[in-house]
């Protein structure tokens, strides 16, 4: 078994910084209309500024591929260039395309050479699903090194054509022409963006991050679906498939929009994620102190001190000197929201030889959790 390290980070954030009052000029307004709920949703999260892969005509300027591309090219210099590559892992929750993979049409982009591929779905922890798989990869010699990447085009899930058909139904029936909040939640939330590490067997250059462990925790048998997409939730909590739904249903009840049951997220987000945190530092017989920079991917400053008092509840006091988060100035990028919060500290000037970093990562599909424990090398 090798031992395996981070020696590079690199990122995308598309376009300029998109503000606040801005967002429904690059989203679009549904039914002419300013969304209600955007202020109160923006107060709680606290994210001031992102990015979108969009103008504000509506037009796309980069795919997900696209995106997650042109980051990995920031981990090519002269030592390691995309010839050197032997494993592509890439990880979003928006692919471009159901098929094929993510990394089949990143790759495609790279035009490098034949190499493996692996691509994670999910939400938010399939960032860290497509880094363990690396990990894992390099630290069995399967590999030499491997490009692991977190991106997202949420932009794309979100813009308001895509509700258009469901609020012009809405009118149709004689209903209030407003969208769901379960819906109109998320369009304040998410935006673009992608981060790639460069994985090796050896430290190389200045900082290098050695991966000590890796551990993952599904709640999935226990809690019913909470962030959902290309289906719709029935009373009995069970999803109801897009498959499984008149074509004409689609556009009219927005069946390919992102949702999230905000009742469910208040209730088991930070439980959950207190019981696996503690569980993944006792199995790796980890404490509290010896985190000298704590990660955690939160998708609204909301969450904040309540997972502070979660996780001091439990035993793990992380005094907020430790946390390290980019959220508000770079927004919620789902799966890569991790990788752009490592590639920023290291190379923030602010670690040191022998500093330890906890990664933290949850995600509210169906509340599933990940951890990197990591040393500065």
């Amino acid at each position: 078994m090798f031992d395996v390290y981070i020696t590079k980070a690199a990122k995308y954030l598309p376009n300029k910084a998109v503000s606040n009052d801005e967002m429904e000029d690059y989203l679009g307004l549904i039914n002419e209309t300013a969304s209600k709920g955007r202020r109160l949703i923006l107060r709680n999260n606290k994210i001031v500024s992102r990015y979108y892969a969009r103008d504000k005509n509506g037009n796309s300027t980069h795919n997900n591929a696209e995106l997650t591309h042109i980051a990995i090219q920031g981990l090519f210099d002269n030592r390691f260039t995309d010839q050197d590559m032997e494993l592509l892992s890439c990880g979003t929750t928006t692919p471009d395309v159901l098929v094929p993979s993510h990394a089949s049409m990143v790759h495609g982009l790279l035009k490098n050479k034949n190499l493996e591929l692996n691509s994670s779905a999910g939400v938010c922890c399939s960032g860290m699903n497509a880094l363990k798989f690396g990990f894992l990869s390099v630290k069995s010699g399967n590999t030499n090194n491997a490009v692991c990447v977190g991106s997202e085009k949420a932009s794309s899930w979100l813009s308001s054509n895509k509700f258009e058909n469901e609020v012009v139904n809405l009118k149709k029936l004689k209903e209030q022409p407003i969208l769901a909040f379960r819906k109109d939640f998320l369009r304040w939330m998410l935006s673009d963006g992608a981060g790639a590490f460069l994985l090796e067997n050896k430290p190389i250059g200045a900082i290098s991050l050695k991966i000590e462990w890796m551990e993952a925790y599904s709640y999935a048998h226990e809690i019913e679906t909470c962030m959902y997409a290309g289906g719709d939730k029935l009373e009995n909590g069970k999803i109801k498939a897009w498959n499984d739904f008149d074509p004409s249903e689609w556009l009219n009840e927005s069946i390919f929009a992102v949702k999230q049951d905000i009742k469910l997220l208040d209730e088991h987000i930070l439980v959950k994620g207190a019981e696996s945190m503690s569980e993944a530092l006792a199995k790796n017989n980890i404490s509290a102190d010896q985190i000298d920079f704590f990660l955690p991917h939160v998708s609204s400053h909301y969450f904040v001190e309540g997972l502070s008092k979660a996780l001091a509840e439990k035993g793990m006091v992380i005094p907020m000197e430790k946390w390290f988060m980019n959220l508000a100035y770079v927004g919620n990028v789902g799966s890569a929201s991790i990788y752009l919060a490592l590639e920023e500290l290291m190379n923030s000037g602010k670690l040191q030889k022998g500093n330890k970093i906890l990664l933290s990562v949850p995600e509210s599909g169906r509340f599933s959790y990940a951890y990197a424990y990591l040393t500065v090398c």
